[in-house]
């Protein structure tokens, strides 16, 4: 049987930004991205730490320090708002009982400050 786990996060990000005039994703710091395991274009879920508000978008590449949320999902949070980023990955029980997920923690910047590997 495959179950769905936890693949990488990114712990407790700031919303730098919020573009309702973009096609849609959310923009995240590269640095982010590698550390978390993610790649241009997968799926994430967001969740609001604010608001409580859990959706789904698509990554791409942003400058240094960014989270923003654009298109449809820039309704979903305001600027400052604190956000954990989340992918899942499907695989057996077996492999999932060894498995360990990329958990990257930032700081109010956006730094990387702990990531579990």
């Amino acid at each position: 049987m495959k179950i769905e786990v936890l693949a990488g996060k990114i712990h407790r990000a700031t919303v730098t930004d919020a573009n309702l005039n973009y096609v849609g994703s959310i923009s995240i710091d590269e640095k982010l991205i590698e550390a978390a395991g993610l790649c241009e274009w997968q799926k994430v879920e967001i969740l609001n730490v604010n608001n409580g508000e859990r959706f789904s978008t698509y990554v791409i590449k942003g400058s240094k320090g960014q989270i923003c949320l654009n298109g449809a999902a820039a309704r979903k949070v305001c600027t400052g708002d604190i956000v954990i980023i989340v992918a899942y990955t499907t695989m057996s029980e077996k492999k999932a009982k060894k498995h360990k997920p990329k958990v990257v923690m930032v700081n109010e910047k956006n730094e990387i400050v702990k990531a579990k590997i």
